[in-house]
Order: structure tokens, then C-alpha cells, then sequence
């Protein structure tokens, strides 16, 4: 009898949980070994920067499965260890203790790490990046005694922990040498629509300028930024990016730039290792290069396509780039990518003071992203359509909210 083959996964995250899910439910039955660094069992990360960082969300809702789930499935998890070594000659993956795990199939959901900052003063007490449950835990207590936040980055992380603190009645500041929010997302039009929504909201907005220092003994107490400023801070969050974590990779001889290099099928260079979520930089067709993306709904849409790669199936991995977030009284669903030769005219199709509209980003008449606010029966579909077609648009038709945006807007 063929003793059924073992698939490792590097990565106990929403994607390398998700892709053990799909495995089983593709018929599967070899063994599943699921390695995370962490002590808690898979989660999604969303909620770390909104509900349950507001206390909203109870700590069960943001697990990917129920506890039993895993035994029930016969998915192996081992928790609060770290890959340090694969031996892809051996076909093994080394752990922190020592031991090694053979596998037939290997993929990589290793994620990505916070950028953090390097400057004086930089490992004071109260100086807080989110990117695990743990961290939002510490952040949580910190908000909710008040005081005064100084938030450096004004990314997603940075706008809805601002949002979170304001919430909570903090006395917040954003700092970031960007002359908007989002800048690089969304561009300043938009960027500035969530400017004014905090400023709104009472945050203050010290935009283009960089922080240089952190001041205090033992712990933060003041930020300090190159125009001389200088900001009390009884606690600081810092969002500016993550870094992917390729170590692992890097150090077996896979081929990495801005993440682990794969195909559109999830492969790596090596044929028996595959990887997913934020740190896979993937073949898209559809934009006709290489793309990571790190965010929930990439995660949660690979991972079954990977499963299908790893048991030999032939697919291809071209989601559209999909971001979402909740600020204040904002819901926004974005789709699509502002490319590096970024974009000719932006059409809103609705009421930007009533925070009820739709925004797309056009180039050569051709929609290439788009996003709504707050207008949830339309929602992000039609947007996601326009972008696929790559048809011309009218774009005063586009702007017409009595034209269906069905139909209507083709040129």
C-alpha cells in the first residue's frame, strides 16, 4: 500500500488555513501539517485595525475556524513554532526545535512584518506597530485610557487606528511626509476626501513632513518631526508599509523580489513549493506581470487556487486587487490598480459631501480602478466589470447617476 503523501504549509494564517481547507475539500487525504509561529490558531487580520481593536469584534469571531475544526479535518497544527531551514533536496522543513517534517508539497503563507522605523528613541515603551492579535490587544488597553496619539503613516493601518483612537476619545495627530493620505492608493483627490473625513472627525493632519525623533525616558513621550515640531505623545502608532517575509525563501535559493516570485498557478521556481498571501509577488494575465497585494481578500481568494496548483490541477490566480475599510461613519470597497503610469482623469459619479458616491480612475478613456463610498446595493461589482472589459467609457455618462452603470457607460 502507497503511503498517502504529506503536505506542509509554512504560515498558520488566513491564507495557509484556508489553502488546507480547500485541500480537503478537493479530496485530499494525504497528510496536512500547518506551522505557525504563533500560539493562536489561525486568524484573520482585518479585524486588528477595526472592530476588535474598538472592542466591537469578540476575540471568536476573528478566528478562520472553530478549534475542533483542525482535528476534525486531520490538519496537524503547530503553534508558537518557527520554520528556520528548508532542505528542498531532502524534500524537509527544519523548525526551531530541531526537528524536520518531510513533505511532497510545500507552501509558503510566511505574510509580512511592519516596517519599522530607526531612529532615536525608536524602542521607547509605548511606540506600537499592529499587525498580530497581540499587538491590537496592547494597542486596545492604550486607547481606551484616552490621551493623546501621535499615528505615524497616514496608510489604511494609520487612518483606522486614528479612527479607532478618536473613537475610544483620544486627542489624535496624524504625521506623514505624503501631501494627502493614501497617496500612493489612491491618489490626492481622493487621498484628500480622507483628510477632510478626519479632519472632520477632529484629528489633526501634520502632512509633509517626517519624523525624526521619539522622545521620553523609558517611555514615549513626545514625536518629533523636521520642521521642528514637536508633538506630545502618551502613546504612538506607527503604520508605514510591511516588509515580506521571504527569509525562508531567500535562504533555500528561491527566486524573490518584493516577495517570493511565483506563477500564476502560486509556484515557485521549484515545482514542489508553492506560496500565497502577502508574501507571494504572482503572475497576473491580466496585468501581464508580477503583483502582491497584501490584503484579507487576497488571501482568502488564492489560497483555493493554490490547494488546486498543489494537487496538479491547472489554474491561474487573476483576482483584480481588492481593498476595503471602515472609518467613522466610511464603509469604501476599492478595485483594480493604479499602475506605476498612474492615471489621466478621475470621474465621480455621485455626492461627495453626502459621503455617498462612486469614484473611478480612468486612463486613455479605459476605467483601471474604481472604488464606492457608502453605496452598498451597487456595490463593487459593476466597478470590478468596467475594469475587466478594458472598453472605453463615456465619461460624462459614467458621471450620470440616472445612467446605469450596467450598461450605460460604455462609450
Amino acid at each position: 500500500m502507497t503511503e498517502e503523501p504529506s503536505y506542509v504549509i509554512v504560515g498558520a494564517s488566513l491564507a495557509g488555513a484556508k489553502t488546507a481547507q480547500a485541500l480537503r475539500e478537493h479530496g485530499f487525504r494525504g497528510r496536512i501539517v500547518l506551522i505557525g509561529d504563533e500560539t493562536e490558531r489561525p486568524y484573520q487580520r482585518p479585524a486588528l485595525s477595526k472592530g476588535y481593536l474598538m472592542g466591537k469584534d469578540e476575540r471568536d469571531k476573528i478566528y478562520v475556524h472553530e478549534e475542533p475544526w483542525y482535528a476534525e479535518h486531520g490538519v496537524e497544527l503547530l503553534l508558537g513554532h518557527r520554520a528556520t531551514r528548508l532542505d528542498r533536496v531532502a524534500h524537509e522543513v527544519e523548525l526551531d526545535t530541531g526537528d524536520r517534517i518531510g513533505y511532497a508539497k510545500l507552501l509558503l503563507a510566511t505574510g509580512a512584518s511592519p516596517r519599522r522605523l530607526r531612529l532615536p528613541g525608536a524602542d521607547l515603551d509605548g511606540i506600537h506597530y499592529l499587525r498580530r492579535v497581540g499587538d491590537s490587544d496592547v494597542l486596545r488597553e492604550a486607547l481606551r485610557g484616552g490621551g493623546r496619539i501621535v499615528v505615524v503613516g497616514a496608510g489604511w493601518i494609520g487612518l483606522e487606528t486614528a479612527a479607532a483612537a478618536r473613537e475610544y476619545g483620544c486627542d489624535v495627530t496624524i504625521v506623514d511626509p505624503q501631501p494627502t493620505p493614501l497617496v500612493a492608493a489612491l491618489g490626492t483627490e481622493m487621498g484628500a476626501f480622507f483628510a477632510s473625513l478626519h479632519l472632520r472627525n477632529g484629528v489633526g493632519l501634520r502632512l509633509g513632513c517626517n519624523v525624526t525623533e521619539f522622545r521620553g525616558t523609558g517611555r514615549v513621550t513626545g514625536v518629533v518631526t523636521d520642521d521642528g515640531s514637536e508633538f506630545a505623545a502618551d502613546a504612538v502608532v506607527v503604520g508605514i508599509g510591511a516588509i515580506p517575509n521571504t527569509e525562508l525563501a531567500q535562504h533555500a535559493g528561491l527566486s524573490c523580489d518584493n516577495g517570493i516570485l511565483v506563477d500564476e498557478s502560486l509556484r515557485t521556481d521549484d515545482r514542489d513549493i508553492y506560496a500565497v498571501g502577502d508574501v507571494a509577488n504572482s503572475h497576473r494575465p491580466f496585468y501581464g506581470g508580477q503583483l502582491r497585494v497584501e490584503h484579507w481578500d487576497n488571501a482568502l481568494k488564492a489560497a483555493p487556487v493554490a490547494a488546486r496548483a498543489m494537487l496538479g490541477e491547472r489554474v491561474a490566480y487573476d483576482e483584480l486587487p481588492y481593498f476595503f475599510t471602515d472609518q467613522y461613519d466610511v464603509g469604501m470597497e476599492f478595485c483594480g490598480l493604479i499602475g506605476p503610469d498612474g492615471y489621466d482623469r478621475l470621474v465621480i459619479r455621485g455626492a461627495v459631501e453626502k459621503q455617498a458616491f462612486h469614484a473611478f480612475w480612468l486612463a486613455d478613456d479605459r476605467v483601471v480602478a474604481g472604488m464606492h463610498i457608502n453605496l452598498w446595493d451597487d456595490g463593487i461589482g459593476p466597478v470590478q466589470e468596467l475594469i475587466r472589459t478594458r472598453q472605453p467609457v463615456d465619461a460624462d455618462r459614467l458621471a450620470d447617476t440616472s445612467v446605469s452603470l450596467a450598461a450605460g457607460a460604455m462609450a
